[in-house]
């Protein structure tokens, strides 16, 4: 299913150029979620992984599909990630857990020597930060094309297995990699995922779904509802939204 167009402010379709520099100009440090953001949601990616968590819980507990599935959108939505919902109501699973459901074919996900060129061009640092592991984020930034533009990865095992939105997770991303949040952009998939960054002054942009286009992801994860409030921009082209970006970061 596709995502509704955005009904938000003119700024948001389509800001101005002095509006991406009020909000870009100071920027040093350029954060991006991995999943559904630096490669789009049709990609099929994220479907490959998410058949392999209800996998991995049908080998665990020996139950049937069905109730797998059940169990995996149950921990999901309690508890923000499978991951988090094993630990907290089960066993510590990370290791075992984190190479199963990342051991994926990314054989078809095409590499982007445009988003390659504009992520390179952005002035400081770049760093991706995902609930996934450190292990995926480096294969699939690889399969990308987007090998040696980023600094680090910093994961869920990084963030001690407490995902995004909570505060606590991005506390130790700001401090793990000793970001200012005032000198910092972010830019992710999912909106609620904006909201701490936004509290946190960070610039913030929310990566959509191009009409049309199959999206696979949850629909509380397509919701766009509470947008206004966390996020200052939105695109449905990142490789277009950072060109131009950087059209004026170079004036």
């Amino acid at each position: 299913m596709a995502m509704a167009p955005l009904i938000a402010p003119a700024e948001f379709r389509l800001p101005s150029d002095d509006a991406l520099r009020a909000r870009f100009g100071h920027i040093t440090t350029w954060v991006f979620d991995l999943d559904n953001t630096l490669y789009p949601p049709d990609s099929g990616i994220w479907p490959r992984i998410d058949e392999r968590i209800t996998l991995f819980l049908i080998e665990l507990f020996g139950i049937d599909g069905l109730s797998a599935r059940a169990l995996h959108k149950h921990y999901y939505s309690r508890h923000g990630t499978t991951l988090r919902g094993l630990i907290e109501e089960h066993f510590d699973q990370t290791e075992r857990f984190l190479e199963f459901v990342h051991d994926i074919d990314r054989s078809g996900l095409k590499p982007d020597p445009i988003l390659a060129r504009e992520v390179a061009r952005l002035p400081g640092r770049k760093l991706i930060f995902t609930n996934g592991s450190r292990n995926h984020a480096i294969l699939t930034a690889s399969q990308l094309g987007l090998d040696g533009l980023f600094e680090d990865a910093f994961d869920i095992v990084a963030a001690g297995l407490t995902p995004k939105p909570t505060e606590a997770a991005y506390d130790a991303f700001l401090e793990r990699c000793q970001v200012n949040p005032h000198t910092a952009a972010m830019f992710e998939d999912v909106a609620r995922n904006l909201a701490v960054p936004k509290a946190k002054g960070m610039t913030t942009t929310l990566v959509t779904t191009k009409a049309g286009r199959l999206d696979p992801r949850e629909a509380h994860d397509r919701a766009i509802s509470d947008a206004a409030h966390v996020v200052d921009f939105v695109t449905d082209d990142l490789s277009e939204f950072l060109a131009r970006l950087n059209s004026h970061l170079t004036d």
